[in-house]
């Protein structure tokens, strides 16, 4: 008992650093793909060192097939956080937030194709009121000009490489936890090194202290140690519990844009994101329930 609620107090950390990342993403001044690289890279030195100082047998791709997914799913990875970073830009925190929860159901519709999963009419229902809620929040910001409805869209492109990333895991099984973070995380610096030096180029020079604080915080703690927190509490967590505490992340970060940023939203927008949020979490929690059941069997 002692130490699952230790466990639970880890994935509530976790979830509150992952909710935070606004704050210190909009006070770097560097592109978004400059950004991506160096959390990329900063996680993937700092996870390999912790993986290195535990002495942990390394488990690898189980096969070529295994080895290109995980390579895929760290490309995937990296171009996701470009996306969600330059909608922070373009719209509010909780409007991109929201449109990047979008991925669950996103995740929920692909897996019935491509790996075979049923759909139930329950997964109907919340695919459906998911998408009536992003629905509504694009009707309502996209009245309030152009620039909201592009964040929109790239937190929305965020989820599909998010879903992506999602899918691919299902897919991989020689590997998982922290480690398989770690190989996600040096493809995805692998394969945006040349994408940045191509685009914006490396331009560290512009950063003042505090960019450099934030930066080296997005690397250090919103993806080392939040990484780390979670893996160690989903190990020891029930899958239920897993899912509703993963959504403190999304209330923090709008928690984040109306305290914080000073950032509104209309009543169109909120009953949007409760939809999103509401009936993502209530597909989860089924899928979770589902899984359980299939270990204990």
């Amino acid at each position: 008992m002692h130490n699952e609620g230790k466990s639970r107090l880890h994935m509530i950390a976790a979830m509150v650093i992952f909710g935070s990342i606004s704050i210190f993403v909009r006070s770097i001044g560097i592109s978004s793909g400059q950004l991506a690289l160096c959390r990329a890279l900063i996680a993937a030195v700092l996870i390999g060192l912790w993986l290195a100082i535990r002495k942990e047998k390394f488990a690898f791709p189980n096969g070529q097939r295994e080895l290109v997914l995980l390579l895929m799913s760290g490309a995937a990875m990296g171009f996701n956080w470009i996306l969600l970073f330059q909608a922070y830009r373009y719209t509010t925190v909780s409007m991109a937030t929201l449109s990047y929860y979008f991925a669950p159901v996103i995740v929920t519709v692909v897996s019935t194709f491509i790996l075979r999963e049923k759909l139930t009419a329950k997964r109907l229902l919340c695919f459906v009121m998911s998408t009536a809620g992003l629905v509504l929040m694009i009707g309502a910001r996209g009245a309030g000009g152009g620039s909201d409805l592009t964040g929109i869209m790239l937190g929305l492109g965020a989820a599909v490489l998010y879903a992506t990333v999602v899918l691919m895991n299902k897919m991989i099984r020689a590997v998982s936890g922290l480690q398989r973070t770690f190989l996600q995380f040096a493809a995805a610096a692998a394969v945006l090194l040349p994408y940045v030096l191509l685009t914006d180029g490396v331009n560290l020079s512009r950063l003042d202290g505090k960019g450099w604080i934030c930066l080296l915080t997005v690397g250090v703690v919103h993806s080392f140690l939040a990484y780390c927190l979670y893996f160690t509490a989903l190990s020891r967590l029930p899958g239920v519990e897993v899912s509703i505490l993963s959504y403190i992340d999304p209330l923090v970060a709008v928690l984040v844009s109306l305290l914080i940023f000073g950032e509104s939203m209309t009543w169109q927008q909120v009953v949007g994101g409760l939809c999103i949020l509401g009936f993502t979490l209530w597909n989860e929690l089924g899928a979770s329930k589902a899984a359980e059941t299939d270990s204990r069997d």
